[in-house]
């Protein structure tokens, strides 16, 4: 229960300070897009980073799919 008192404590002051000065809160919105960007961009990281082994599987079996694509290829020219 004492949780719940400390996040209402921190929200009215949140609210009375973005109340009493404007640059408060641009700042509120401001730090809300950083963390959106941050976020965005570690899922990002997670998806395409080659040392993540399903990453690294998903590659593998693309470039598996295009190599036997052009084996097709080259085959069928001869």
């Amino acid at each position: 229960m004492n949780s719940y008192y400390t996040y209402l404590t921190v929200f009215c002051i949140l609210a009375y300070l973005i109340i009493t000065d404007q640059s408060i809160a641009k700042f509120i919105v401001l730090v809300g897009k950083l963390i959106e960007i941050r976020w965005a961009r570690f899922y990002w990281w997670l998806k395409h980073n080659p040392a993540n082994p399903i990453v690294a599987y998903q590659m593998k079996r693309r470039s598996m799919r295009l190599a036997e694509e052009l084996m097709q290829e080259l085959q069928d020219k001869k």
